[in-house]
């Protein structure tokens, strides 16, 4: 029996009662035992048959885990040869003080930005939303709900809201909201963007691959023309271990009397 095999072996069952999904519930109990060492970078992970002998789990929620930790890459595959711990992603780090959009971002430091829907459609605004972007009575908005991925790995969930009459389409809206606004000629030249340390939520803690109520980053933009138009209100929730936000400070100079 491999060292692995043990370590499947001595962890406590699946909770059947718990009404988390089981495999979200395999997920987070690998995930912690790569996050404390006990499962190391390079490691090969039992056979699912070995797996299903020690959690009495079907190959399905085996298999539906495995999956969901390869997306994060945590783990990866390897064809006829089984499934490896991955070496520890490196930190994303992003220079706040420029404006750009997060698939520029990602292309800026050499990753492949990604997205997956979660919601895009038209509907009336929150009267939060409404206030914000100055809309009239009855105007109706574009929500932009999407899990952002670079190199496949997620890093934020975000919901971006933008005035419905500036983009009528919703097909011309691709990777990037802002080459859409650009098009559109309400490209924001200016944004007030405020963040704060958070629990993260359920929702996007799956998503996220992450334990709802961990620390996370929550960052709220409001992104304007260069005329002062509101064009974008949006909020994100960034995992804590995978993002670092970087400014680069100077010390003012003195005064000198004439």
């Amino acid at each position: 029996m491999s060292a692995t095999e043990s370590l499947f072996l001595d962890q406590e069952p699946i909770d059947t009662s718990n009404p988390t999904p089981r495999y979200i519930q395999l997920a987070n109990r690998l995930r912690d035992m790569i996050r404390n060492g006990s499962l190391k970078p390079g490691d090969a992970l039992p056979s699912e048959r070995s797996i299903v002998t020690a959690t009495s789990l079907s190959r399905v929620t085996i298999r539906k885990a495995l999956e969901l930790l390869v997306r994060e890459g945590l783990l990866h595959q390897r064809h006829g040869s089984g499934t490896y711990v991955s070496e520890e992603p490196g930190r994303i780090e992003q220079s706040l003080g420029v404006l750009t959009g997060f698939s520029e971002d990602m292309v800026s430091l050499g990753h492949v930005p990604s997205a997956r829907w979660l919601q895009r459609s038209y509907a009336l605004p929150s009267t939060q939303e409404a206030m914000t972007l100055g809309l009239s009575p009855g105007e109706k908005v574009l929500r932009l709900h999407r899990l952002r991925l670079a190199d496949d790995l997620p890093l934020a969930v975000e919901l971006a809201v933008v005035p419905a009459s500036l983009l009528p389409s919703i097909d011309r809206i691709g990777d990037s909201l802002y080459e859409a606004l650009a098009a559109a000629g309400a490209l924001p030249e200016k944004a007030l963007q405020r963040m704060h340390a958070c629990r993260l939520p359920a929702f996007e803690a799956e998503l996220l691959g992450g334990k709802e109520g961990e620390t996370a980053l929550y960052i709220e933009r409001l992104s304007r023309t260069g005329s002062g138009r509101t064009v974008e209100f949006a909020r994100s929730y960034y995992k804590g271990d995978r993002y670092d936000f970087v400014v680069e400070l100077t010390l003012p100079r003195p005064q000198m009397d004439m």
